[in-house]
């Protein structure tokens, strides 16, 4: 980071420049910060005069992308979870596994087989397989469990990484973030886009993450609106398919399917030089989850009425529930973390406008051609 700030080539590329200017020496609370302001967009290492062949060997995405995955162990919480982030794409799996066999298995038990496999139509059909009560209870339970540990684990780690927490609660601060993160502001390369998968610039990823985050959004606000119809309008799905549950839910389940296949495919084609190595099995083990259950919701839509209703359900919601459990433990940890470094980096740069009176103005992009 020494050497960055000497050069400051990479002045304009994103947030991370802008916080190092405003450092000389670098803490491990700096750099773990800067780490998670980190986008991987990978421009700094295809600009870099000092990236390898030179003796310096300068790989900052590599650098940071190492020193994330630290901060995702270091504030996860329990020590004996600390090592799911080494297996994530395993253990994502076999929670998920185990998710859809316990609730197939207590399905069967408690079900007469008929109903199990029966076609239901009409108004409560999904509750005729599996109690409502059975729906509401264990998964608002494992909803408030990964709300509390993200929440929790994310003021440990604004602390554990030199910032105040009271920041945390600046609206000023968070309504620029906030703004920010919808526009998906780092992830444009200044305009020009990311250096991903290899050294050409491209808006690609960007659009991959938009129709992930948009999905996730849409999803969720699918599931809040049928909570309404539930409880307020004493409706019970399944909703017909121009219902705003339905429609909300279709639109976000395609836009995740879309979003999470091409996330997957350009990590497979990507430049691993400036690749973290150690983070690959978790950018891919919860992706292939959240495209698992996006896929499975969308064919419970389309076979609702027919006798595959009942397993597709049950596989569908041991999906959630693998979700659910390893969000504090697997990738989603960095839209958390990033939010919170994101936060800091405001603040740090409305004081520094408080102080001079204006930002400085971020230098020019520049292209270089690859030697």
């Amino acid at each position: 980071m020494r050497i960055c700030n000497a050069c400051r080539y990479c002045q304009g590329f994103c947030a991370v420049f802008p916080a190092m200017e405003l450092r000389r020496t670098f803490s491990e609370q700096d750099l773990k910060y800067l780490a998670n302001l980190c986008h991987d967009c990978r421009g700094c290492y295809y600009a870099c005069q000092y990236a390898p062949p030179h003796e310096f060997a300068l790989n900052l995405p590599k650098a940071l992308g190492d020193l994330r995955l630290e901060t995702y162990r270091q504030f996860s919480g329990p020590p004996a979870l600390k090592n799911l982030f080494d297996h994530s794409f395993r253990t994502a799996a076999m929670i998920a596994l185990l998710g859809v066999f316990l609730i197939t298995l207590l399905v069967w038990l408690l079900q007469d087989q008929a109903v199990f496999f029966g076609s239901h139509l009409g108004a409560g059909a999904f509750y005729r397989v599996i109690p409502y009560w059975m729906m509401v209870v264990p998964f608002s339970a494992l909803g408030i469990f990964a709300l509390y540990r993200l929440g929790k684990r994310t003021a440990v780690f604004y602390r554990g990484t030199g910032g105040n927490s009271k920041d945390l609660l600046n609206p000023r601060a968070n309504l620029q973030t906030i703004g920010d993160v919808l526009r998906m502001k780092y992830l444009d390369g200044g305009g020009y886009g990311c250096n991903y998968p290899d050294e050409r610039f491209t808006m690609i990823r960007r659009y991959f993450h938009q129709a992930v985050f948009y999905g996730f959004l849409l999803c969720l606000a699918a599931t809040t609106m049928a909570f309404f119809y539930h409880h307020f309008f004493n409706r019970p799905a399944p909703y017909p398919f121009w219902s705003w549950p339905v429609a909300l839910g279709t639109l976000g389940g395609l836009a995740i399917l879309v979003g999470t296949a091409g996330l997957i495919f350009l990590k497979t084609k990507m430049d691993q030089a400036p690749a973290s190595k150690g983070a690959y099995g978790l950018d891919i083990g919860f992706s292939v989850l959240l495209f698992l259950t996006s896929f499975t919701g969308l064919g419970l839509l389309l076979f609702r009425s027919t006798p595959a209703m009942g397993i597709l359900l049950a596989l569908h919601l041991g999906l959630v529930a693998g979700l659910f459990i390893t969000m504090p433990y697997g990738k989603f940890v960095h839209a958390v973390y990033r939010y919170a470094a994101l936060v800091r980096h405001t603040v740090e740069q409305s004081g520094k406008k408080d102080k001079s009176g204006e930002l400085p103005v971020s230098g020019e992009r520049i292209f270089m051609k690859s030697p």
